[in-house]
């Protein structure tokens, strides 16, 4: 058992989604067939042996209700402790500019002072992961830290997937805390914070109440201008992590999960990814029908041919089309002929017979709830 609370920032969305994240936070977009992107946070923190989390939501946040319902599919419902649904900022005071907004745990300081575990597990809700935070938990405690930082380690190619990178000693101590902008990337390897940290529940009260009249500061943004008066090490993960902010993230984060080797790190290990249960049938085949390299989830009809894609629950694709590099939330129902390509449609859509949907690998078409073409 942890000697840790949970809370997870599932309040962030971004227009950057192209309507995906319109009306619910990116932490309830269904994700790889079966799951909602807040699963993997909320499972690894369950898995952890945390079994008190609280749960930060914009007031848009009827889709994250229904899915976690009491948090029994996730060992939540008890008497001690439990699933916590605490309501964040609003959203145009708060804006989307931050990781973990004070005042967000302002508004919530109850429930931090009603749990007296020592320590707190902070995490965001719009990533995908799978990692066990007891190895961090006992490097915090043997460092006898204030705040543990989680990080990876990320080559210098490709843009920098997470705004900061922590600068340590050989004690990893950290003793800068430095924007990806400002940061020398033709260096070979950078420790990217990954959203991630273990901080003492007395200090992070402290820290709440003396910055919440400030207004809505980012707690990394505190850490970082006291990182003198404050003993921060950063704790290195080796797992597979994936920040979702935009719809080419979104799409290529689901793709990749068409690796065995991926699916092996998210899914196949010993901590299983844990998500709402639904009593489908399976999914029916018929004769016509032509699928390779694909997740097909519970509950559908396929008479066409589905190449490369990702289908969710009670999805009917009829006869004669061809679904290519996309991705079908669940309950869309495509009609005979339809085609689609490097496309992404979300709950509840209709494509009527002959329709051809197209985009690109960098620039996906999205077709928001309840469409019909």
């Amino acid at each position: 058992m942890s000697n840790a609370t949970g809370i997870i920032f599932a309040n962030s969305g971004y227009d950057s989604l192209q309507g995906l994240a319109q009306e619910r936070p990116i932490a309830a977009v269904p994700f790889g067939g079966r799951y909602r992107v807040l699963d993997f946070a909320l499972s690894s923190m369950v898995n952890s042996g945390l079994r008190t989390i609280g749960l930060v939501t914009p007031r848009y946040n009827r889709p994250l209700l229904d899915h976690l319902g009491a948090g029994k599919d996730w060992f939540l419902d008890r008497k001690a402790g439990g699933l916590f649904i605490l309501p964040g900022v609003m959203h145009g005071l708060a804006g989307n500019d931050h990781t973990f907004c004070i005042k967000d745990l302002h508004y919530n300081t109850e429930y931090l002072q009603k749990d007296f575990e020592e320590n707190v597990v902070i995490s965001r809700g719009d990533q995908i992961f799978n990692i066990n935070f007891e190895k961090a938990l006992e490097f915090h405690h043997d460092k006898q830290a204030d705040v543990t930082l989680i990080y990876k380690e990320c080559e210098a190619s490709g843009d920098p997937i997470y705004e900061r990178l922590l600068v340590m000693d050989e004690n990893q101590k950290v003793y800068n805390i430095k924007d990806h902008k400002s940061f020398d990337m033709t260096e070979p390897n950078h420790s990217h914070f990954v959203n991630l940290l273990i901080i003492r529940r007395d200090l992070l009260l402290n820290i709440v109440r003396k910055y919440a009249s400030v207004g809505c500061m980012d707690l990394m943004d505190i850490l970082t201008d006291n990182l003198e008066a404050l003993n921060i090490y950063g704790s290195p993960t080796d797992s597979l992590i994936g920040l979702i902010s935009t719809v080419k993230d979104y799409f290529h984060r689901s793709m990749e999960l068409l690796d065995l080797s991926v699916r092996e790190k998210l899914w196949l290990g010993e901590d299983q990814i844990h998500t709402k249960i639904v009593d489908n049938p399976p999914t029916r085949y018929t004769s016509q029908a032509k699928v390779s390299n694909s997740l097909i989830a519970s509950g559908c009809t396929i008479a066409g041919e589905v190449l490369n894609s990702i289908i969710f629950r009670g999805v009917i694709i009829e006869r004669g089309c061809q679904i290519r590099d996309s991705i079908i939330l669940p309950n869309c129902h495509i009609h005979e002929n339809a085609q689609t390509e490097f496309t992404i449609l979300d709950k509840f859509v209709k494509v009527n017979g002959g329709n051809v949907l197209k985009g690109s690998l960098n620039n996906p078409l999205v077709v928001i709830k309840s469409t019909v073409i």
